[in-house]
């Protein structure tokens, strides 16, 4: 009778939850059941709410996965696993904005549903979806606008992130030139910060910046 209860438990956590099974095609044990700390939501809801379809779903969340057995990553974990791509250079800056730009709920912690509401805006976003994406990205204080000083803070996270073997030869004030460049286009109105919409209008400007965001369409 215990065991009987017990079974139907677990079946009615799987029912009620309603995205393991579907999302990784397979039953958990008792070991995973007992170590999630979180579980994402259904199959049909992250469907609706996303632009993946459901192999693709069931791809990226048996990675989430595996990276992150217990559903959800925290900041750490987070600069880890991106280090992993970028071991020629310092990752950890900019993963961390990237970190803060993912965990929309700014608990501390990004689970699959944040993963992928992000990744689907990123992949298959209109172009100001991926826009807005991004000026989120840049604006660290979120207050609406991105003053220099931010651009720049990301600006030397990228350069960091892509290491000296990429940029030999790269003086410290490159950054800040760049970023001089940049706001000299975007701030239309020459107020010292850039607003969404000029941030969004100067990159629609852009070519290579629409050239850039069209090599993520067939990503996944």
């Amino acid at each position: 009778m215990k065991a009987k209860n017990r079974d139907q438990s677990l079946s009615d956590s799987r029912e009620l939850d309603g995205s393991y099974d579907q999302l990784t095609d397979s039953e958990e044990d008792d070991f995973e059941l007992s170590t999630v700390c979180h579980r994402p939501e259904s199959m049909d809801k992250l469907q609706e709410q996303t632009k993946f379809s459901k192999k693709e779903l069931q791809v990226l969340y048996r990675g989430f996965k595996n990276e992150c057995p217990c559903g959800v990553v925290n900041e750490e974990n987070f600069k880890t696993i991106y280090s992993q791509f970028f071991p020629q250079g310092d990752s950890s800056m900019y993963a961390h904005f990237l970190f803060e730009a993912f965990d929309t709920n700014k608990n501390g912690s990004v689970s699959f549903e944040d993963f992928v509401f992000g990744l689907s805006i990123i992949l298959r976003g209109t172009i100001n979806d991926r826009l807005n994406w991004a000026f989120n990205l840049y604006d660290l204080n979120k207050d609406g606008c991105i003053t220099k000083e931010e651009m720049l803070d990301i600006m030397k996270s990228i350069y960091d992130m892509m290491g000296k073997y990429t940029y030999p030869t790269m003086q410290d004030d490159i950054p800040r030139e760049h970023v001089e460049s940049f706001f000299q286009k975007m701030d239309r109105n020459k107020d010292g910060v850039v607003t969404v919409e000029e941030f969004i209008e100067s990159c629609k400007k852009d070519e290579n910046i629409m050239q850039s965001m069209q090599l993520f369409d067939n990503v996944i």
